[in-house]
């Protein structure tokens, strides 16, 4: 991870403590802004993109559990660490449940503080790359803010609706970007533990040496340069939700307390003898091959089972294409609200090339081709051009140097005609999709698409697909 060019706001009172604090972190490469209470923190946040947030706990005005909430509505992504006194600590717990970072006390160590920020700015990092879109919603289209009807999604719903309010472990597989903490923000917000904490942890953010204490909490003097006692993140949750993001990090060699932890209920912090017992619900995700995992040795069988419990497969976007148009919609209405625009649609050869590009980064992926498309788009509606250039050369018809609707544009047809025979093409491409996963199977492929057997046949046989294929 490099650390030129990010940016750390500083926010405290005391001038003399913003002085010291905002020294190391410049010696240690970052660049520093700071502000002497929450409401002038509030005002760089609106004017510079900062990648974390070092408050004072106690502040005259806008003190710094306001603050946290402000910077979280601004930017849910943003790790805020608040600094606090020993005789404040539980109100940083507080600030933890509420989603701050971490917290760090005074007199504060350095190495402490270069650890947490180091990790705070790692997380964030993570988040950009791999993380789900915090919310992928259309007020009353979807329970779970999921946006989609296809087969998979459907599927998801049904999983949902029969584990969201139990105690059961879930594990959620996908590839980045698919929606893994939606769903896991989902099976908490719509359960009895809603108003209980839900706490975050990338596991892969954190470094080996520390992933103990990070998840079960420490004793004074168990940590190098740590005096007080802290609880971990299973404390935090009690009650709540405890989301292990990016399970297959955590080393094996602790896998055997976390089995505990997750069986029996209990554990003890690092270099005490008491036992805490809590009572969390803990949803695990990755996007690494678990079972590949546990033949290497790197991850133990009988945790994989005790988490996999419930199993849910989260798809990339390439196999839910029909689900595309409708979160292409829901980018669009966004970005008009964010960017202050008025684009009113999609050009349909666009949107062909939206529906067939592979999606690779999935859904925030295409959450940023679409905030990009909108913002630098002139006209009414998002045209070929206004798309990034892998998507344009991902069209076949590149090959040829034309446009995919080039060829109709050669003739005499209106408007509608030419978005019927885009409309086709597509249609023709998910149908040959869908019973290809099926396997020829004509009725299962009709239940995939959500439409009458004999809807699916009329279809095939108007593209022309039942002299192509021998149906089953």
């Amino acid at each position: 991870m490099l650390l030129e060019g990010k940016q750390v706001l500083v926010v405290d009172d005391e001038p003399n403590l913003r002085r010291v604090l905002s020294a190391q972190l410049s010696r240690d490469g970052y660049d520093v802004h700071t502000a002497e209470d929450g409401a002038q923190a509030l005002a760089v946040l609106a004017e510079h993109h900062i990648d974390l947030v070092i408050t004072d706990l106690k502040m005259p005005g806008v003190d710094g559990m306001e603050l946290l909430r402000s910077a979280l509505k601004l930017d849910a992504e943003l790790p805020v660490v608040m600094i606090t006194a020993h005789g404040t600590v539980d109100n940083a717990v507080e600030a933890l449940k509420l989603g701050a970072f971490d917290y760090i006390t005074k007199p504060f160590d350095q190495g402490e503080v270069r650890t947490i920020v180091r990790k705070a700015l790692k997380t964030r990092d993570l988040a950009a790359r791999e993380a789900s879109p915090p919310s992928v919603h259309l007020a009353g289209e979807a329970r779970y803010g999921i946006i989609g009807s296809s087969a998979s999604i459907t599927e998801l719903h049904s999983v949902l609706n029969r584990v969201v309010d139990t105690p059961s472990t879930v594990l959620i597989t996908g590839e980045g970007g698919t929606g893994k903490e939606l769903v896991a923000r989902a099976l908490h917000e719509n359960s009895s533990r809603r108003q209980r904490p839900f706490i975050r942890v990338n596991c892969a953010a954190i470094p080996k040496e520390l992933m103990e204490s990070e998840l079960f909490g420490y004793e004074g003097g168990a940590i190098s340069g740590a005096a007080a006692s802290k609880p971990g993140r299973f404390e935090l949750a009690a009650g709540g939700t405890l989301f292990l993001d990016e399970i297959a990090s955590v080393p094996v060699e602790l896998q055997v307390k976390l089995l505990r932890a997750l069986q029996e209920g209990e554990f003890e912090r690092v270099g005490g003898v008491d036992t805490h017992r809590v009572d969390v619900r803990l949803v695990a995700a990755t996007n690494t091959d678990l079972k590949r995992v546990i033949a290497e040795g790197s991850f133990r069988e009988d945790l994989y089972y005790r988490l996999n419990v419930v199993p849910i497969r989260l798809p990339p976007l390439r196999e839910r294409a029909e689900d595309i148009p409708a979160l292409i919609q829901h980018f669009l209405e966004r970005f008009n609200a964010r960017l202050r625009k008025q684009v009113q649609g999609v050009a349909p050869d666009a949107q062909v090339l939206l529906t067939e590009y592979a999606w690779p980064g999935n859904i925030r992926e295409l959450e940023n081709v679409m905030e990009r498309a909108v913002l630098f788009c002139d006209g009414e509606r998002l045209e070929r051009e206004d798309l990034p250039l892998e998507i344009r050369e991902s069209d076949p018809a590149q090959a040829s140097g034309r446009g995919p609707l080039e060829d109709e544009l050669v003739g005499d047809d209106g408007l509608k005609e030419k978005v019927r025979a885009a409309m086709s093409r597509l249609e023709k491409k998910l149908i040959v999709k869908a019973l290809d996963q099926t396997r020829g199977n004509v009725t299962h492929a009709a239940r995939l698409l959500k439409i009458s057997r004999k809807g699916l046949q009329l279809k095939m046989k108007e593209l022309g697909l039942r002299d192509e294929r021998q149906e089953c």
